[in-house]
């Protein structure tokens, strides 16, 4: 309330006029100028905001799903995979007689715009799909048809091993965001350059993502090697920047590179891809081959003992340099050898002597 101010005769009370200020006391008193070494102590000592407070931006979300008749390995990668990139969405296995057109619905439905399809054939032979999917939310409805571009890219999937297989030492946050690492050989070939670019969309964390920590703890590493692709995970250690493998460890034998996503025209094919089939029946006919040679081996054996042995003259030059030993005369035996002495029959015989010995002066005892 106002301050307010009574006559002295008992008349109404009027409101008290408040005090003028000068124009030199209405400005702010002036502050003493800081010196460059305090600016650069501030600067120092100044704390930095969370990083959790940037915009996020990168709105990249990753479908990673599998079609039906996979085993319990496959489905450990998947749920790796899933740990380690927070941006990953699952989805209900697919069923194997839908054609694969159908993935870019569900990856529609999902709001995913890159998928990872695990694709498993007889029970043994694991492939590995990876597309882009881009769609124009405001346009689904119409323009379904034209929606999904490319390019995707299948790989077999060799040499898989789990976090709970390998039971390695390392370990991370969840949710941490990883370094990528790619060999030089890369950026040597055109193809492998496409599949670097693929790889970095898909595996990099996005910035900012509601799920992932602010926090750079291990290295995904991607290593060209006997025209495969060989992917690690490593934890970063702290004290002397060490790395520790983590797991898990797969394989990718690129097949072919497609345009569009799940099909289109081929931009690449590699010539040093051998099919599962293939090898199998590489390794089959080698095994059969060994058997054969085992068995013409053994008929080659059977014929020659069947043949007549050929008697060869006798060579009289043969006998030049044998020397004829001395001729021992022979003795007659007149007199019996005298028997061997069996020491341990005797010594059974001497014990049961001993044994009767003993039953009969114990009855003697007893009686």
């Amino acid at each position: 309330m106002a301050a307010t101010k009574r006559k002295r005769r008992g008349g109404l009370a009027v409101q008290a006029k408040k005090p003028k200020r000068n124009e030199k006391d209405a400005e702010p008193p002036a502050k003493p100028r800081a010196t460059a070494e305090e600016v650069e102590e501030e600067e120092r000592n100044r704390i930095p905001g969370p990083v959790c407070k940037g915009k996020w931006k990168n709105k990249e979300r990753i479908l990673i799903f599998s079609s039906r008749g996979i085993n319990f390995r496959t489905r450990h990668l998947m749920q790796d995979l899933r740990r380690l990139m927070p941006h990953s969405k699952a989805d209900t296995k697919m069923d194997r007689k839908d054609k694969l057109f159908v993935i870019n619905e569900v990856c529609e439905m999902k709001n995913c715009n890159k998928c990872i399809y695990f694709e498993a054939k007889k029970k043994q032979d694991l492939y590995m799909c990876i597309f882009w999917y881009f769609f124009n939310a405001s346009s689904i409805s119409f323009r379904l048809s034209n929606s999904p571009h490319g390019p995707s890219a299948k790989f077999l999937v060799q040499n898989i091993h789990t976090l709970a297989e390998l039971k390695m030492t390392g370990n991370c946050l969840k949710g941490s965001r990883p370094l990528l690492s790619f060999d030089p050989a890369f950026d040597e070939l055109p193809h492998y350059a496409l599949l670097k670019e693929l790889l970095i969309q898909i595996f990099s964390t996005p910035r900012y993502h509601p799920k992932s920590q602010p926090f750079v703890d291990h290295v995904f590493t991607f290593t060209i090697l006997d025209n495969r692709i060989w992917f690690r995970n490593f934890q970063i250690i702290e004290e002397d920047a060490a790395l520790v493998e983590i797991g898990p460890r797969f394989v990718l034998n690129l097949i072919k590179i497609f345009q569009g996503s799940f099909g289109g025209p081929t931009l690449y094919e590699n010539p040093h891809y051998q099919s599962p089939n293939m090898h199998r029946r590489v390794i089959r006919s080698i095994t059969a081959a060994k058997y054969k040679e085992k068995q013409q081996v053994k008929d080659v054996q059977k014929l020659r003992k069947k043949e007549l042995k050929t008697l060869l003259p006798h060579d009289p030059t043969a006998d030049v340099f044998v020397t004829p030993a001395d001729e021992k005369p022979i003795e007659i035996q007149w007199v019996k050898p005298e028997p061997k002495v069996d020491l341990k029959a005797r010594k059974k015989r001497i014990y049961k002597r001993q044994r009767k010995m003993k039953q009969r002066m114990d009855r003697r005892k007893t009686k």
